[in-house]
């Protein structure tokens, strides 16, 4: 039994982000775990802590160690997996050890389970109706009418007597105390899935499904536990792949996580695994209540379910014999954490598989090239699926230059050829779906004549618009004002791109007045069980048209979907980030895939303005490979992730001179640093320069980019960065993060 426990509080500062070590009373020294919460003194006033470690060691004087003050009741033990693996995100990508901890344990308090109670006889039948003879006699009209139910039910579930019959606690209480009855509690979690109809499973892989599947058991079967990249082409059955593993994973006693990355993508994934696994299936996604997300935890803890659904929270189910994680649509930028710590759900799948000896399995039509680059250079092991499942086809596609629509008079956002094949599939009772690339307005400036895209000479990213009729460069600072012609062709038709789902959806409702339309987009699905609504009425043909953002085009099978129309594939091709040309072909080469998955062959029509860009082209031949040559070359001369990596500092402030003496105070350390190690060579500093947007809400924000081959070296950076700020108290006005191979721009 432990005398002491080091402890991690539970405040998220840096000057505390250490163990404090504390003494544990008699009474508790048999009861305390690691990654229990407790209640200790700090200073002046309790707060709550995390214990991290056990030890019979004191680390200073005894007689001033202070003794822990109890339990904090009803909280949920963290296990040891999940704080080694907290230790890894605070120490790979940035924070306080206290907001990884707090990552992953994304259920920090016990919510009331629902308790329910249940009224059954505790006599014979015999005395029971002896005792109901009695109730009468006295006209004890409750107690009867509850005795009566009781010898024709046997038992009654306590809410129903006092609902349906009318008959008070009071009466229930009375009876048990004259031993006539019994009440025995039950504990019921919360069920996401309770409504759900199991539908049963009946599909058999095919010749290349049951291939991968083959040399996945060979690798297990020898004791190999590899990340796996599935790059499977859109329809070609990954989801029945991830069953038959994770049903081989449970028949080892083993359980399972797949992580799927948008909320509109659950319903239709949960249905899948539920029709072949039932009740072993549960789900997370932000619109469970606390309540409802805190019971999934728990059935996990205690076995009651094998297979967690859900986005990267998902990923910290605390199951007790995790065998395998799933990361579908791996490429998606939602893995990525927006907050601190900033950690790619991809990569900490991959060392939670480390730490529990599982197997990860990352899919996509559309692999990232940080994935795609590792399994190249064998980091990762290459299973591929080349052809949609019963031979179906891929469907045609075509590209509409919409320079040359409006040279034909035709301003309107549908093509003259979208516009034919949408009265065509009307007129066949087949579905459609448009396609726009983001909800809001596009930051980019173009030329409608000629295509051309007002550019940065120096980072070769396109310039944003800004309201003052600045265009900046959000990489180098570069800065230079909107040309009222087109430098390129003379052309006056030169302006922001911009266009939103709600103005499409009018469009085509005064275009196709007999159309029915759903519109998905993040301003119609803010409500629990929006995106089930609104997913369910398009598969059961209530709409012809799905108008919607990158949500619709995300791994969603409808039968009847045979055209789809992306409207505007320039809002991601030129936006001001590195990452533009990869995210457009995803999005084009998924939205693609949406098209004919049924018997009907599909058809896809790609407007855009830049039709000879190669992300165009090469989503248009569905072919991956040659996309990937051309960016890849394109990354390596530009010094770019995943061939080197990146370091994002920000620094943030309310005082500009704050925030301005605070980032070049760094850079300066960064490159003294590097300098008396001799590292100038090999590792780059950019900076400190303007963040994309300087200043929101009154806060002023500041970038600096590191950029080297080795990862290893910027987590070193990074540490000594934390320990400058540590040690320096110009710091306290300002706010710094760190953000490693960021997926987005600054």
């Amino acid at each position: 039994m432990a005398k002491f426990a080091n402890i991690i509080v539970d405040i998220s500062h840096g000057k505390l982000d250490k163990t404090f070590q504390y003494s544990l009373p008699e009474k508790l020294q048999d009861r305390i775990e690691i990654g229990m919460q407790l209640e200790v003194p700090f200073g002046s006033r309790k707060i709550t802590g995390y214990v991290i470690e056990l030890t019979d060691t004191p680390e200073y004087d005894v007689s001033k160690i202070k003794p822990v003050i109890g339990l904090v009741e009803g909280a949920i033990p963290i296990e040891s997996k999940l704080i080694a693996l907290a230790y890894w995100i605070k120490r790979n990508f940035g924070g306080t050890f206290n907001q990884a901890l707090k990552t992953v344990i994304p259920v920090k308090q016990k919510q009331k389970h629902i308790v329910k109670k249940i009224v059954s006889l505790s006599v014979l039948e015999v005395e029971a109706k002896e005792k109901l003879t009695l109730f009468e006699a006295k006209h004890n009209t409750a107690r009867a009418r509850l005795l009566r139910e009781l010898i024709k039910q046997g038992s009654i579930e306590q809410t129903v007597i006092t609902q349906k019959l009318n008959v008070s606690t009071s009466v229930i209480k009375a009876l048990k105390e004259l031993g006539i009855v019994k009440i025995e509690e039950t504990t019921e979690y919360r069920n996401p899935l309770k409504a759900m109809e199991k539908k049963g499973y009946n599909l058999v892989l095919n010749e290349m499904q049951q291939r991968v599947v083959d040399t996945i058991r060979n690798d297990l079967q020898v004791g190999r536990c590899n990340t796996y990249l599935l790059k499977g082409v859109t329809g070609s059955g990954k989801t029945e792949i991830y069953m038959e593993l994770i049903d081989d994973a449970i028949k080892r006693g083993e359980q399972a996580i797949v992580l799927i990355p948008e909320i509109a993508l659950t319903y239709q994934t949960v249905m899948r695994f539920y029709n072949r696994f039932g009740d072993k299936v549960s789900m997370m996604n932000s619109k469970l209540s606390q309540g409802e997300r805190c019971d999934q935890f728990e059935r996990a803890k205690k076995g009651e379910i094998q297979i967690m659904i859900g986005p990267r929270s998902a990923l910290f189910t605390p199951f007790p014999n995790l065998g395998i994680i799933i990361v579908d649509e791996e490429h998606e930028t939602s893995y990525k954490s927006e907050t601190v710590p900033k950690y790619h759900a991809r990569d900490v799948a991959v060392q939670r598989s480390k730490l529990e000896n599982a197997i990860v399995v990352l899919g996509s039509a559309t692999p990232s090239l940080d994935s795609y680059y590792k399994a190249q250079s064998g980091e990762y092991k290459l299973l591929e699926l080349n052809k949609r499942v019963a031979k179906k086809p891929l469907p045609e596609c075509e590209v509409v230059d919409l320079r040359t629509e409006l040279r034909k008079g035709n301003r309107s956002i549908l093509s003259t050829r979208l516009q034919e094949l949408i009265e065509d599939r009307l007129n066949k009772k087949q579905q459609i779906m448009l396609f726009i690339n983001r909800r809001g307005l596009a930051g980019f400036v173009s030329c409608r004549a000629c295509g051309k895209v007002m550019k940065c000479p120096h980072c070769d990213v396109s310039l944003s618009q800004h309201g003052n009729g600045r265009l900046v460069c959000h990489y180098c600072g570069y800065t230079t004002y909107m040309p009222k012609f087109c430098p390129s062709c003379g052309s006056k038709y030169i302006a922001g791109f911009k266009a939103g789902t709600q103005k499409i959806e009018e469009i085509v409702q005064q275009r196709f007045p007999q159309a029915k339309t759903l519109r998905m987009d993040f301003d119609t699905t803010r409500t629990k069980g929006s995106y089930e609504n609104i997913l369910s009425a398009f598969a059961n043909g209530e709409a012809d048209i799905l108008i919607g953002t990158q949500m619709i085009v995300k791994g969603h099978d409808f039968s009847n979907v045979t055209l789809v129309g992306v409207l505007a594939a320039d809002l991601s091709l030129h936006l001001s980030d590195f990452h533009s040309a990869e995210r457009t072909f995803q999005l084009l080469t998924q939205a693609a895939g949406r098209a004919g998955r049924g018997d009907l062959p599909g058809n896809v029509v790609i407007q855009t303005y830049d039709p000879e860009h190669y992300a165009v082209e090469t989503s248009k031949k569905q072919n991956y490979e040659e996309f990937y040559e051309k960016e890849i070359a394109y990354r390596k001369l530009m010094r770019y992730p995943p061939v080197w990596n990146m370091l994002v500092i920000m620094c943030y402030s309310k005082w500009e001179k704050a925030v301005d003496n605070g980032s070049k105070l760094i850079a300066q350390r960064l490159s003294e640093d590097i300098e008396y190690n001799k590292k100038a060579s090999s590792i780059q500093v950019v900076g400190p320069a303007d963040a994309s947007i300087a200043k929101i809400n009154d806060v002023y924000r500041k970038v600096i980019y590191l950029r080297t081959k080795d990862y290893q070296s910027l987590v070193d950076l990074k540490d000594y960065i934390e320990q400058y700020i540590r040690d320096n108290y110009d710091f306290s006005k300002v706010t710094i993060q760190f953000d490693f191979n960021p997926v987005n721009g600054f």
